[in-house]
């Protein structure tokens, strides 16, 4: 008793107990001021929230889960890389003998009094049936109207009888961290659980391998499995975000959540509903981070901005003139501070709209204006190989660590390149070239400032290193450039 007295006050709570011996009562702490209550907007929207169940076939699973835990993108076991974002279901219903089924859960909210819901993509994405279950315990077939995958939001629709309770949609871009937020939604199936926290920080970027073209909002709300596809509130109980994925290494709540911007979700919305499908603007550039190693090499100041890596043939970058090596600093007078940061940028303005691209190049800022075009809704990458020998055409560069050699044209043309474009590593002889992660096959562009389309050029390019400089080598892997820069020992 004494013990467990001791422990409680250490929490700056004090007990009333009646010990023996005579002990008086103490008066309770007061009540803390200042904090909100978010009575309120509960009260007011779970009427709107409702809770998904996306059932697939015995040939079917959801596209988004992967194994038995109902965990989408889950990692191998032995998977370096211990922390991974992580999009989340409810823990999936095993399927009886009878009817070969499985069911993932998730969350969605009410857009409007007519039945159109908001949910993720990944949520009911192949899905044989979409049920949703209202607050009143009422249960509808929803219709999916469209998705997006890039975007991760998908539209429901349900025809119930009688006027739906909505939610009310806020604005996204006022969002500021610190601010309290709130969610609403179906973590492990437990309907209308409410957790809260603060933005903990807006316009987070997760990179190309991870919707590109969203900036997230981070959270520190406590969501899991099945919160998917529920609404984020901001204190006037108007819907901010929609929850969508965790920062995990263990598939669990551990602080770090991201929603998708209320903002691009209703423009996702109202694609949808306008023309079935939803268009993203598109420059025509692959872009990359500067590291500080192109940074030398480049000889910048700082690593602010993306570094254009490649301009896509006949693309509104190369009909506005960008260039491979310039650096782009804003775009509509958006800063970028990374690579990260430029897609979704462009992503959401609309095909044929006139756009404004500042650049950094040779070490001048310029603005080079730019009609934006539309992203192709299917796209396939380029492969490369290895290519033929050329008789007497090889070159090597022992410090760099690799050695390459000629291409032939017929060799060119299958990998896209321009006749007398390029050359093929043919080698990886040394611990620079291996630790920067080039392997044979790999053709490179340019060394530095110049073009190299031969051994001999190659050759003729590096002679001047010396220990201590910098090679900033364009790489083509797969039919995607990107620079890499190599540091002579």
């Amino acid at each position: 008793m004494n013990r467990f007295t001791l422990r409680t006050l250490s929490c700056g709570v004090l007990i009333s107990l009646a010990l023996a011996g005579g002990v008086q009562a103490q008066s309770a702490a007061p009540a803390l001021s200042g904090l909100p209550d978010f009575t309120g907007i509960v009260q007011k929207n779970a009427p709107a929230v409702v809770h998904v169940e996306a059932k697939y076939s015995g040939k079917k699973t959801p596209k988004g889960r992967a194994g038995a835990r109902g965990m989408p993108d889950a990692p191998d076991d032995d998977d370096p890389q211990m922390e991974m974002f992580r999009r989340f279901f409810g823990m999936p219903m095993m399927p009886s003998p009878e009817d070969q089924q499985h069911t993932s859960l998730g969350s969605g909210f009410i857009l409007s009094n007519d039945g159109y819901i908001l949910t993720n993509t990944h949520v009911v994405d192949g899905a044989d049936t979409v049920t949703v279950r209202l607050q009143d315990r009422r249960t509808l077939t929803a219709k999916v109207v469209g998705s997006d995958p890039q975007y991760d939001i998908a539209l429901l629709k349900v025809d119930a009888k009688g006027s739906l309770p909505a939610v009310t949609v806020g604005d996204s871009r006022s969002l500021k961290p610190g601010q309290w937020v709130l969610a609403i939604g179906s973590p492990f199936g437990f309907d209308y659980t409410v957790t809260q926290g603060i933005v903990s920080a807006v316009g987070r970027n997760l990179g190309s391998q991870d919707q590109p073209y969203t900036s997230f909002i981070q959270t520190d709300v406590p969501i899991n499995r099945g919160n998917s596809g529920g609404p984020l509130f901001d204190l006037q109980g108007r819907v901010v975000g929609v929850n969508s994925q965790i920062y995990s290494n263990t598939g669990g709540y551990q602080g770090v959540a991201f929603s998708i911007p209320i903002d691009v979700a209703m423009n996702v919305v109202k694609q949808i509903k306008e023309k079935g499908y939803v268009s993203r603007g598109m420059l025509g550039v692959v872009v990359q981070p500067i590291t500080d190693d192109i940074a030398k090499g480049l000889q910048l100041d700082d690593r602010s901005g993306a570094l254009v890596a490649q301009v896509n043939k006949g693309s509104p970058a190369e009909k506005a003139g960008l260039r491979v090596r310039d650096i782009v600093l804003a775009f509509n007078g958006q800063p970028i501070t990374s690579s990260a940061d430029l897609p979704p940028l462009v992503g959401q303005v609309a095909p044929g709209s006139k756009s404004t691209v500042e650049i950094l190049r040779d070490g001048k800022r310029q603005n080079v204006p730019v009609v934006v075009g539309e992203m192709p809704r299917d796209s396939t990458e380029g492969t490369t190989s290895g290519g033929k020998d050329q008789p007497g055409g090889r070159a090597d560069a022992g410090a760099l660590g690799l050695s390459v050699r000629d291409m032939d044209n017929d060799t060119r043309q299958q990998l896209g390149l321009k006749n007398d474009e390029g050359v093929v590593i043919s080698n990886i002889t040394g611990s620079v070239a291996a630790r920067a992660g080039l392997q044979p096959g790999d053709v490179i562009l340019m060394v530095n400032r110049k073009q190299v389309n031969s051994a001999a050029a190659f050759n003729e390019a590096i002679k001047s290193l010396k220990s201590g400089d910098t090679a900033l080598l364009l790489v083509k892997r797969q039919g995607q450039s990107s620079f890499i820069a190599l540091t002579l020992p």
